[in-house]
This record gives structure tokens, sequence and C-alpha cells, in this order.
């Protein structure tokens, strides 16, 4: 990957609306050579998918909330198992399996506290291996940024 393959990538995480033509002129290229590059970088992974990023409060999802989770039962098996069932939520938009004193960290975008209360019966009752689960809402989003930057 060199310095034109970093900048077509940058701009297409800043706007992936831009035609190929305005895209090869933003690095110095020809469109067909611009198009071969970016075809290249997708086939090899570089590039995984190309999306449309929502205003989530827009999109009737007002809240985010982190959710950090201890296991009752530690291994391999529990883990994937609960990141298996929180994946499936609608509400879960992240889910980690982590380093340190939790397992797991969630980040939740919620429509409502009626949802996020159903959310919590199915994810951290006694069947679903979980100890403890701690909940913080954010208030304020200082940086939330999407791209890798290279």
């Amino acid at each position: 990957m060199d310095s034109i393959d970093k900048k077509l990538l940058n701009l297409l995480q800043r706007d992936a609306s831009r035609t190929n033509v305005d895209m090869a002129n933003q690095v110095g290229l020809s469109p067909s050579s611009c198009l071969r590059r970016l075809q290249r970088l997708h086939k090899s992974g570089v590039i995984d998918r190309i999306v449309a990023i929502l205003n989530p409060a827009k999109a009737g999802r007002m809240i985010k909330a982190m959710v950090t989770v201890e296991l009752k039962l530690h291994g391999e098996q529990h883990m994937r198992r609960f990141l298996s069932v929180a994946s499936a939520e609608e509400a879960v938009s992240h889910a980690y399996a982590v380093t340190g004193e939790n397992d797991v960290v969630l980040m939740l975008r919620l429509r409502d506290m009626e949802e996020f209360d159903a959310l919590c019966d199915r994810l951290f009752s006694d069947q679903t291996n979980v100890a403890r689960y701690i909940t913080m809402m954010v208030i304020r989003s200082a940086k939330e940024e999407t791209a890798v930057l290279m």
C-alpha cells in the first residue's frame, strides 16, 4: 500500500459517495487507475465494506449507553456464547471481549428506557451467565469517529 492508496482510503472514509473521477482528481490519477486501485483494496480486504453512516438521533435511537459486564463463568465458550447473544440484539452497536476487571463492554443505541429495560431482562438475567453489569449513560459525545486514518 503506497501513499496514493492511503489518500484514496482517507477520501473514501470521509465521503464514500464521491465519484471515482473526483477521487482520481484529488490524488492525481486517471479515473481508470483510481478504479483499479479501489478494486484491489476491496478485493484484498483493506476495504471491508462501504456503508451509509446514519445520525442515530434522527434514526430514532436517541440514547447512547455503555455497559461493562462481568461473567460468572469464564472461558472461551462462555465468552463466545454471551457475545453471540449480545450481538444479536438490535440495540447493541458494538460488543467487545476485553481484558481487566470486566469481561465484556457493550455499546448501545436505544430508542428509550423501555427498550433498555427489556434488553436488560434478556441479556443480564440469571440464565445469561452475568455476575454483574454496570451501565453508563452517555450525556455528551466529544468524539465519534468511524474512519481509520491512514
